[in-house]
């Protein structure tokens, strides 16, 4: 795909053309979010809308043994700000 046909040029980009859409963010400690992005700055503190959380726990008791058991906690958020420097990745929506 030829990025001047998208609009695509600088990584900021993508996200720029990703505001008002559903992403996938994923963060330090075992944490997803998903939700409506709305604004981002150079830092990639973001501000997001109808946020789901999704947190994965690794008892730590069964851990020791060699057998990680994970749990899924999941929460929903209206609005949530989320810091920078936790964000490993922006997924924007597929685009057809």
């Amino acid at each position: 795909m030829d990025p001047s046909a998208t609009g695509i040029q600088e990584p900021f980009d993508l996200i720029r053309l990703s505001l008002s859409e559903r992403v996938f963010v994923k963060l330090r400690g075992d944490r997803q979010l998903t939700g409506i992005l709305h604004a981002y700055d150079g830092h990639m503190n973001l501000i997001m809308s109808d946020v789901e959380e999704t947190i994965m726990i690794v008892d730590p008791e069964s851990a020791a043994n060699g057998h990680g058991v994970v749990n899924i906690a999941k929460r929903k958020m209206e609005m949530l700000f989320v810091r920078g420097d936790g964000v490993i990745l922006v997924s924007p929506p597929a685009r057809t």
